[in-house]
């Protein structure tokens, strides 16, 4: 069955850095574009990144565009966020997920934490 299984989060300082990873399987990674959402408390879940099925073509936030930096391996069935110059708003559940129409799939999230 399709599993998104996202790693690479915890707490880290203002400034710092963290990657997070999202191990896909049971589809066609190589197929599907990709996306990272989050969501903090109280807030709805919003897009972070997306990138296209070769890697090619990105697209983020204008929250994080500079900072953030979304990548995949299609070998390895894993999609990445660099994410540098971390802030304490960016504190968030982080999920990958995809579409295959008309269901969306989602991992199950992993914690950043950006604090001092």
């Amino acid at each position: 069955q399709v599993q998104l299984v996202e790693s690479g989060g915890g707490l880290v300082q203002p400034g710092g850095s963290l990657r997070l990873s999202c191990a896909a399987s049971g589809f066609t990674f190589s197929s599907y574009p990709m996306s990272w959402y989050r969501q903090a408390p109280g807030k709805e879940r919003e897009l972070v990144a997306v990138i296209s099925t070769t890697g090619d073509i990105t697209n983020y936030a204008d929250s994080v565009k500079g900072r953030f930096t979304i990548f995949r391996d299609n070998a390895k069935n894993t999609l990445y966020l660099q994410m540098n110059s971390l802030k304490p708003e960016d504190t968030a559940v982080y999920y990958c997920k995809f579409r295959d129409k008309p269901f969306d799939y989602w991992g199950q999230g992993t914690q950043v934490t950006v604090s001092s």
